[in-house]
């Protein structure tokens, strides 16, 4: 785990940036439950990160307005305890952030060009209607006194 953490091309976190805490994880686990402390909780500071500030200045406003609703006093707090093993929550707890961190960085989707619906699918919706409003008016009282 004292590999650089490569998010993308342009984006690497150093060992050092990346803070880790242990505890024990609920759940089953046999007789190593109540003594191996295998949940794990990976903390991240993307405001003083130098992998952060080497970005493109859009790219990195872009990262940090997306972190900003996720943030925990600043930080990305990740906690992984679906393995029994701590060395394996330790991997999923680095996959979770790299995938986030990717996601925050993607330029977004380009803006949607509008159209108008076609003649055909006018016609079919306004005859959808009539045969519809058709059925309704059949039902019910039509000229019958109310008694």
């Amino acid at each position: 785990m004292d590999t650089p953490l490569h998010v993308t091309t342009s984006l690497s976190l150093a060992p050092s940036e990346l803070g880790w805490r242990f505890s024990r994880s609920s759940g089953p686990g046999g007789q190593g439950v109540n003594t191996a402390d295998s949940r794990v909780e990976l903390t991240w500071d993307p405001a003083t990160s130098p992998g952060v500030a080497g970005l493109p200045e859009a790219a990195r406003e872009r990262l940090l307005s997306r972190l900003a609703p996720s943030l925990v006093n600043g930080r990305v707090v990740i906690a992984a305890s679906e393995y029994r093993a701590q060395l394996r929550n330790r991997q999923a707890a680095r996959e979770r952030l790299a995938q986030i961190l990717r996601e925050a960085l993607a330029p977004p989707p380009r803006a949607r060009r509008p159209t108008k619906p076609t003649r055909g699918s006018v016609e079919r919706r306004l005859v959808a209607k009539k045969s519809r409003a058709a059925i309704k008016s059949g039902r019910g009282r039509h000229g019958g006194t109310d008694s």
